[in-house]
């Protein structure tokens, strides 16, 4: 898919391969769109990749002095969704990325991804713009802040010069009184794109909207205020009269087409509905209804932040090795630079425990643990397995003994055709070391990436259960609770 892959160490470096490679390079990170846009033609003539998800400093959320929140470019839709500063200050931003994909995809995905992508039905997009967002784009010769709102000149289009690299997104913290909400409209409940999606912001004055902000995705060729039901709500107490007008001015403003998800009358149909559904929440005060405390996330506590720094900038090309661990041991692989992780795992490591069902990031069964984080090999390029720690299916025994969530797959007749199996045990095993003692709430969300074709849920959530009431995971749970 691509001739050549860098991994600097600095935004300058990385800055100079896209000066000096023009339109034949692009920036990666986490790769879940753009493997997906390169495998299917999309981006024509992309021969060289420059991984910068080795940079340290740029995986942070903050809150400057001037009350701007920063998200740095390697800020995944899991940072967000479990980001204490996202969830209070700028909640709509916190579910938007919590709906996206499942956790193996929101682990990878970055929220600048996301945004560079230009899908008007990203679900990012609709509260960043709500929240008045701007990006900050930076070259060799310069940089540049650009409105969100003005970053985008059609579908797929932004206005980013093939040699600039977006290195901040920033946003006004909202000020006290403010309340904000996003739905999504889609197919399924999870790893499923959105029909429509709604945000707003509304900041109250007593029980006045003192300012409010409603923007639409999936129904324009872009992300679009409902500027009308915005002059709506100013000024007015939230009643259900005020309510129908809103929403029914926000279907005036959609501007939808026809497509495989849903028909534009029905689309226009459907704004009103989750536009109505969006400010009734907000009337309430029940916005947050449902939203997780604790946000399942398939990953290690202490794998938030960057921690496998590079001494020096590496270059992947034919014949050059990757040098990885796996399951305990180090490869050296003189080939694989050039195609995913899962086909690097199969062809070139020969373990085929690790399945390929959809090769697009949306069955599951290509889960593995990449330092400490469960994410789907088919998204992930496989040089970033250099100077990696990664974890199959074939390392969860220890010692001859299986893992618990392994043992009561067996157990519980979990296993059926057993082709995604693979992956449900990895996210059984990454849940249990995040959540020792999961809900059936909790287990349920750390498989939503996982697909059974065998419709066979029940067993698989029941193994899961007694794995959790194993003695050797309640003795882990006792030890993490004593520390």
């Amino acid at each position: 898919m691509w001739t050549e892959y860098f991994t600097p160490v600095s935004l300058e470096q990385a800055l100079a391969l896209l000066a000096e490679n023009g339109g034949r390079a692009r920036v990666v990170a986490g790769a879940t769109d753009l493997i997906l846009e390169l495998e299917r033609g999309q981006r024509p003539g992309i021969e060289m990749l420059i991984d910068v998800t080795r940079i340290p400093g740029l995986d942070t959320i903050r809150l400057d002095p001037d009350g701007q929140i920063h998200l740095g470019p390697l800020v995944t839709h899991n940072h967000c969704a479990g980001s204490r500063l996202i969830i209070d200050r700028a909640f709509a931003l916190a579910r938007a990325c919590w709906e996206v994909g499942a956790p193996q995809i929101r682990n990878r995905a970055t929220v600048a991804g996301n945004l560079i992508t230009a899908s008007p039905a990203n679900d990012s997009i609709t509260p960043l713009v709500a929240l008045g967002a701007t990006v900050k784009l930076r070259s060799v010769s310069g940089e540049r802040i650009v409105p969100l709102n003005e970053f985008y000149t059609g579908v797929r289009r932004t206005v980013m010069r093939e040699d600039e690299m977006l290195v901040d997104i920033a946003f006004p913290a909202p000020p006290p009184g403010t309340r904000s909400m996003f739905y999504k409209l889609a197919l399924r409940r999870a790893q499923a794109i959105s029909v429509v999606n709604v945000a707003a912001m509304l900041e109250f004055e007593a029980d006045r909207v003192k300012h409010a902000a409603v923007t639409m995705g999936a129904v324009a060729p872009t992300i679009i205020h409902a500027a009308q039901a915005e002059k709506e709500l100013v000024g007015q107490s939230l009643t259900e009269e005020i309510l129908v007008r809103a929403a029914q001015a926000a279907a005036m403003t959609a501007r939808p087409i026809d497509d495989l998800r849903g028909s534009a009358w029905y689309r226009k149909e459907m704004v009103r509905v989750c536009t109505e559904r969006v400010l009734r929440s907000l009337a309430e005060g029940s916005e947050r209804r449902g939203y997780p405390e604790m946000p399942v996330m398939l990953r290690r506590e202490h794998t938030w932040h960057l921690e496998q720094v590079l001494a020096e900038p590496l270059a992947h090309h034919s014949g050059m090795s990757i040098i990885t661990r796996i399951n305990g041991r180090t490869f050296t692989l003189g080939t694989g630079f050039d195609k995913t992780l899962l086909r690097l795992l199969r062809e070139d490591v020969g373990l085929t425990g690790t399945k390929e069902g959809c090769a697009e990031g949306e069955c599951g069964a290509c889960t593995v643990f990449l330092d400490g984080v469960a994410v789907m090999a088919c998204m992930v390029p496989a040089p970033r397995a250099h100077a990696a720690e990664i974890v199959t299916v074939e390392g969860l025994a220890r010692n001859g003994q299986l893992h618990p969530i392994q043992q009561t797959f067996i157990d519980e007749g979990a296993v059926q055709c057993g082709y995604c199996t693979p992956g449900f045990l990895m996210s059984g095993a990454m849940l249990l070391d995040e959540t020792p003692q999961p809900t059936q709430w909790d287990i349920q969300q750390s498989i939503t990436g996982n697909l059974c074709r065998c419709t066979g849920y029940y067993k698989i959530v029941s193994a899961f259960e007694k794995a959790a009431r194993s003695p050797e995971l309640q003795a882990a749970s006792t030890e993490r609770a004593g520390s």
